[in-house]
């Protein structure tokens, strides 16, 4: 199903994606979490707070992620997005000062309990980077890297191939196989990077910043391979560039920090309603770029 909003634009006067009257974008939208149906959600967090030693970086977050959609975490740097990110698939247990408060539910499961393997959990919620970071290989062996790794059986070559494929990086490369992966462009770079974490059949993505270090044209070819991968994936994002959130996500959660720095949501919603019409004078504030 296919939703357009008319009249809807996006104003950029400095062409840095932080202009000062930001409107989401006129743009056909084809599985919002709302589209005449109950959302499913794959992710819950309930009253999360994180921790890095006795300094609170995030209190009381209660959010949901919807299954097959985009979910954008926006916010002033410094309010805890990127943490809480982290905290999805428990990167952050590799920080040593860092300890998290409430649950983390996958698919009913809570993966913040002693007992689940962090490991496992990040074969099953994968992550990229802000900078697109390939490891030092073929660009063949950085796809089965995860996958050879995990014990898998089947054909390496059409697990790499169609990898690449849903990365929408196969033609660019199907040439360049046993080519150092770190000789591509940035943008083919943070493909590879997605057909890397997608080879190893995640059930969630967190991008992590994903495009701030890319040109245009490979931010936007980004963003629509998001749109495709999220009939397939579920995906959760962290963004400073407000066009980015109101063009490729459904939902978008909006967060800020306190007077002890420590971050919280202020708002969460479709993302139409959060850049047109917020509840929240805070969340108007922000996206329309009065402060930030």
């Amino acid at each position: 199903m296919n939703t357009q909003f008319p009249g809807a634009s996006i104003r950029d006067p400095d062409g840095e994606g932080n202009g000062p009257s930001i409107r989401i974008a006129s743009m056909p939208r084809d599985s919002s979490p709302s589209a005449g149906r109950a959302p499913e959600y794959v992710v819950e967090l309930d009253n999360v707070s994180c921790y890095y030693g006795s300094f609170r970086a995030v209190r009381n977050v209660d959010i949901r992620i919807a299954k097959h959609a985009i979910t954008a975490l926006i916010g002033p740097s410094g309010c805890g997005k990127s943490t809480l990110l982290r905290t999805m698939n428990r990167m952050n247990d590799l920080v040593p000062s860092y300890r998290s408060e409430g649950r983390i539910l996958l698919d009913g499961q809570d993966l913040s309990a002693r007992s689940v393997d962090p490991v496992a959990v990040r074969r099953r919620v994968g992550m990229v980077f802000q900078k697109p970071n390939p490891f030092p290989k073929t660009v063949w062996e950085n796809v089965a890297f995860g996958p050879k790794i995990n014990g898998y059986r089947g054909d390496l070559d059409e697990l790499v191939e169609r990898s690449l494929r849903r990365a929408a990086l196969w033609d660019d490369v199907k040439d360049k196989l046993k080519q150092s992966g770190m000789a591509l462009s940035g943008g083919q770079q943070q493909r590879l990077c997605i057909a890397r974490t997608i080879a190893v059949n995640p059930e969630v993505i967190l991008m992590d910043e994903p495009c701030s270090a890319l040109d245009p044209r490979s931010t936007l070819q980004i963003e629509e391979l998001m749109r495709e991968l999220k009939k397939e994936y579920t995906i959760v994002i962290v963004t400073h560039n407000m066009q980015q959130a109101a063009r490729a996500s459904d939902t978008t959660v909006f967060m800020t920090m306190g007077d002890d720095r420590a971050g919280y949501v202020v708002e969460q919603g479709e993302t139409i309603g959060i850049f047109t019409n917020p509840k929240n004078q805070l969340t108007e504030d922000y996206v329309s770029g009065r402060f930030g």
